[in-house]
């Protein structure tokens, strides 16, 4: 072969090596097929709950992730065509609703992501959340059956009442859903009275100035037999200066403490004792011994005895309008003015039962009273002071807390 041949030869080999090394380098030639399908990799989303799903808790976990890319956009909205606003955390690969879904409704997801190299992608998904059977709100309350006032002020025997509007089946899951928060920080306990109402007290009174907010977190909380809570209630109170009168059938006198210090001495005239029986229910005109909270007050109030069963026309029945009541028992006992008692206050029990004070001490107690304020009789005959009439601070706390439902 002539050198002129192997010159050619050896040019063309060189020209050929070049051609392909210049389609390895071209990104639209054939070779780079793995390159091509990595860059069109969408990311993955996982859409929590999963298409169409039917009867979702409207509190459980409703979310949208993304692997491998990113979430770009998620529009949720209801079946009304509501946007339900939500939170994305910021490296964008977590969608969350930011409010509480509603009962029975249908919710539309729609979910923007893009992959690893920017592939955009969107997909739809759609689901549905239960409706209950039947729903219970709940009321949160003095013993009185007042609303606890925001921001209102209130005395250290404050019992916090729950109460709901529908028998609840299962109370330990009603009562996981109640939280008592205070500042300074006391134990305290639920005591179920029945199926609708749960009070919560401490072991001892509270210290003036501590800070309450009582929570019912009960939407969405299945609570027996198809029942679930109906919506959420909180409120936040303060305890006031300690206010706690004694009054002692011993004396028949009322000594009223202001944080500890004696700042008035009433005498009284409380119940005669004794009972009657009328349409064969039995009727008690004793003042009973227990710790007693102040309720609510009035100015002026009209008693009337025919409403516990004593007609008015009765030797002993009664309808009188009464001045600076203040009530201590939901069957009627007040600290009141009574003028026509005055020769026997400090020395001679005449009411029915309320404990009867002069003009000037009526309406001093009556400006000085705060709800939840202690009333504690001692000494007095008859049966002692039940739950059911005010007497939350009468049980013994190991009872008390015998009553709180299981955990």
């Amino acid at each position: 072969m002539s050198l002129i041949a192997v010159a050619v030869i050896s040019v063309m080999v060189v020209a050929v090596v070049a051609v392909v090394i210049g389609r390895g380098d071209d990104h639209n030639g054939a070779l780079p097929a793995a390159s091509v399908l990595r860059a069109e990799t969408p990311a993955t989303v996982t859409v929590t709950p999963g298409p169409d799903a039917v009867n979702v808790d409207p509190l459980g976990a409703v979310m949208v992730s993304a692997a491998n890319g990113t979430l770009s956009d998620v529009q949720m909205v209801n079946d009304q065509n509501t946007p339900i606003p939500g939170v994305m955390t910021p490296d964008h690969l977590v969608w969350k609703p930011g409010v509480p879904l509603g009962y029975g409704r249908s919710y539309t997801l729609t979910v923007a992501s893009r992959g690893p190299t920017g592939t955009f992608a969107s997909q739809m998904s759609r689901f549905t959340t239960l409706t209950p059977s039947n729903q219970a709100a709940v009321s949160l309350t003095t013993t009185s059956g007042a609303a606890l006032r925001d921001g209102g002020t209130y005395g250290v025997g404050t019992v916090i009442v729950a109460h709901f509007d529908e028998p609840i089946i299962d109370r330990a899951a009603a009562q996981r859903r109640l939280t008592v928060t205070t500042a300074p920080a006391v134990d305290g306990s639920w005591y179920w009275v029945d199926d609708q109402n749960a009070h919560w007290r401490p072991e001892h009174y509270y210290a003036a100035g501590t800070k309450i907010t009582v929570a019912a977190n009960i939407y969405g909380a299945p609570l027996g037999g198809g029942l679930y809570g109906q919506e959420d209630q909180q409120t936040s109170f303060t305890i006031g200066d300690a206010h706690v009168s004694i009054a002692d059938d011993n004396t028949k006198q009322v000594n009223v403490y202001n944080n500890g210090v004696l700042v008035r001495t009433m005498p009284t005239s409380m119940g005669m004792g004794g009972t009657q029986t009328v349409a064969g229910q039995t009727l008690t005109f004793w003042t009973p011994p227990g710790v007693y909270t102040v309720m609510d007050k009035s100015n002026p109030v009209v008693m009337d005895s025919s409403t516990y069963g004593l007609p008015v026309n009765s030797h002993l029945g009664y309808r009188e309008t009464i001045n600076y009541a203040t009530r201590i028992s939901p069957d009627g006992i007040y600290l009141h003015q009574l003028d026509s008692t005055v020769w026997a206050q400090g020395n001679t029990n005449t009411s029915h039962g309320c404990l009867n004070l002069n003009g000037d001490n009526a309406k001093w107690f009556f400006g000085f009273s705060q709800p939840g304020d202690i009333v504690e009789v001692r000494n007095t005959g008859g049966p002692p002071l039940s739950l059911q009439n005010n007497g939350d601070w009468s049980v013994p706390w190991a009872q008390w807390q015998a009553e709180s439902a299981p955990a």
